[in-house]
């Protein structure tokens, strides 16, 4: 299996992309062990959008992290997605929109290239869980995928890849104890294992 790592936390003011680091170290370690193939960007670096096309291609896994910055993904990956994307224009990642001269009122969204690919998404947030699960609170009890990464599962959608969980470490930065960076480690671990069983399974010929 072929996974392709983004690495999508920019460094910027007080962020370093610390904990992004150590979460694509934990995801690295773990596709190596599984004897995995895997390539890994990091989207402060320079890039070559074709180049980054063909990384899409290879893979059969998509696994991007990122810290969620004022709802929305930083700047920086947000210019890698809108290059690289254009990029893959009838090139790998979709031919059109989906839609017909002789009927443009349907199939938006269904002229992706990349059927077969699966992605996954994993945040980290200075907001705690309970931001979005408790009643009265900021973000009106919607999860993270229903609500602020909606548009980019769409995004991913779009090119026809399919989505598998991904996982969201919450309050690090008010509560960041070694304590709670270990539990997310062997709980971010359980969660890789639960989700690579289920691509392999249904990567299996019928």
């Amino acid at each position: 299996m072929n996974i392709f790592i983004i690495n999508g936390a920019q460094k910027f003011a007080h962020s370093g992309g610390a904990f992004n680091k150590t979460l694509n170290s934990w995801t690295t370690a773990f596709v190596q062990a599984k004897g995995f193939e895997f390539r890994t960007t990091d989207i402060n670096d320079e890039f070559d959008a074709f180049a980054e096309v063909e990384n899409f291609k290879w893979a059969d896994v998509i696994v991007y992290h990122f810290p969620v910055w004022w709802f929305q993904v930083p700047n920086r990956l947000k210019y890698y997605i809108d290059e690289v994307f254009t990029a893959g224009h009838e090139n790998g990642i979709y031919k059109n929109d989906g839609r017909s001269h002789e009927n443009p009122e349907i199939n938006y969204g269904r002229g992706g290239l990349m059927q077969g690919k699966k992605y996954m998404v994993n945040t980290t947030w200075n907001a705690p869980e309970t931001a979005f699960t408790l009643e009265g609170e900021f973000f009106d009890q919607k999860s993270v995928d229903d609500g602020v990464l909606f548009g980019f599962h769409k995004m991913n959608q779009f090119a026809a890849m399919e989505r598998i969980n991904g996982f969201h470490f919450h309050d690090l930065e008010k509560n960041a104890t070694q304590e709670r960076v270990d539990a997310y480690e062997m709980a971010y671990r359980a969660h890789l294992e639960e989700a690579f069983l289920f691509v392999q399974g249904s990567n299996e010929p019928s």
